[in-house]
């Protein structure tokens, strides 16, 4: 990891580096430096996505929900259900899938590999 870079928005040094991006711990302002950019570009295609116990997940795997979700217009998908034949995804929630034969876009935090 680099050196600590100092805001682009209060230009204070009280900085550090979040997965991601960088956050100023003064102003709360987040940004992503054009180095870790660059790395992850370089990387390619490979997205890594990890469940809720740290197994990696691969696209074509089985998952299982480990806590009730609440649907936005829709019914509670309950604990226990299972989503077979994922596909993963970049963005906020990694991991497409069907359950009960509606899709869904979900967060792998809330799922563990069958």
């Amino acid at each position: 990891m680099s050196t600590p870079l100092p805001c682009p928005q209060c230009t204070l040094e009280n900085t550090y580096h979040d997965t991601e991006q960088w956050v100023c711990a003064d102003c709360g302002y987040e940004w992503q430096d054009n180095e870790s950019t660059a790395e992850a570009e370089t990387d390619g295609d490979e997205l890594i996505v990890k469940d809720s116990n740290g197994n990696l997940l691969a696209a074509g795997d089985d998952v299982i929900l480990i806590r009730d979700l609440k649907v936005k217009g829709s019914n509670t998908l309950k604990k226990g259900a299972k989503a077979k034949g994922i596909r993963l995804v970049r963005g906020d929630h990694e991991v497409d899938c069907k359950i009960d034969g509606i899709s869904y876009l979900l967060k792998a935090m809330y799922l563990k590999k069958a």
